[in-house]
């Protein structure tokens, strides 16, 4: 069988629309927490208040505080002080990174993807992201690293439906030179792209995130009312293209992996090879501190 039915697909979406209707907000402690995060009036002492229910993002933030990268000559032990330290959106960033580090370090067989491997991808296409929008200074390094993080977030529920028709995913794949993602589409009815933008706008999350998960695959695509968020698209889909040539988390969705001509002339990059060389460097480099996140 090289198609699944018209019957059988329907089928399939009713029940992939049934079970988003599932999917949990984050713990109220995190909307609580993200919510102090984003308010001008808030101060360290609120957050930390909030923040202190979980200890393994106190025992986190603390580490990173206490690191070399901020070369404190004392020991900082006080959790507002080290939110202060930081800053706001690191922080943000650390508390978002540990809730959905749960719903993402599981095996994924519908995308070929052992277990861990699509956090591994998500966090190195965060950091890259952040890295690429540092060079290019066009879109702010931690929207970057957020856009980056989530955006193959629709996998952890469009997963089983996939593993259930991944034979003729694959094969539409592999005969019609289609990329993975249409190949979910024609099979589906949806790709992971739409379904992470229902879980980004379902948790309560800016635009500008949900239109990085939705189009990191097509970047060429945006609406014109959606055009201010193109550098941010634009970082999400070059960090990911990087990512995959570099097998980091390449699952069975990068077998047409493609790396888009436009997205690197509005970054202004005109060395995509020099940018590989150097990401490979940098993936080595942050190897560590994705342990100890893997590790919340």
């Amino acid at each position: 069988m090289s198609e699944i039915d018209a019957k059988s697909r329907e089928i399939i979406k009713s029940k992939i629309i049934n079970k988003m209707q599932d999917i949990k907000s984050f713990p109220q402690f995190v909307m609580e927490t993200m919510r102090k995060l984003n308010d001008p009036e808030s101060n360290a002492a609120d957050v930390a208040k909030s923040l202190s229910r979980d200890e393994g993002l106190v025992l986190r933030i603390l580490k990173l505080a206490n690191s070399g990268a901020y070369g404190m000559s004392r020991t900082i032990s006080n959790i507002s002080e080290a939110i202060a330290l930081l800053g706001y959106k690191s922080v943000s960033n650390i508390v978002l990174a540990a809730t959905v580090y749960s719903a993402m370090d599981k095996g994924l067989t519908g995308y070929a993807l052992d277990r861990g491997e699509l956090w591994r991808h998500s966090l190195m296409v965060a950091y890259t992201s952040r890295e690429i929008a540092k060079k290019t200074e066009k879109v702010g390094t931690e929207d970057a690293y957020v856009g980056g993080l989530l955006h193959d977030i629709g996998k952890v529920i469009l997963n089983d439906y996939v593993r259930f028709g991944y034979g003729i995913i694959v094969k539409m794949v592999e005969e019609k030179h289609i990329p993975f993602t249409q190949a979910e589409v024609n099979v589906l009815g949806f790709d992971h792209a739409e379904i992470g933008e229902i879980m980004i706008k379902k948790w309560g999350m800016p635009e500008a995130y949900r239109v990085a998960v939705a189009y990191h695959h097509k970047p060429n695509e945006l609406p014109e009312d959606k055009l201010e968020y193109q550098p941010l698209l634009d970082v999400v889909t070059v960090a990911n293209t990087i990512c995959l040539m570099l097998g980091i988390g390449l699952g069975a969705d990068g077998l047409q992996s493609y790396i888009f001509p436009e997205p690197l002339e509005r970054l202004g990059i005109t060395n995509f090879e020099g940018l590989l060389a150097e990401m490979i460097d940098f993936a080595a480099s942050v190897s560590v501190d994705m342990g100890d996140m893997a590790g919340l």
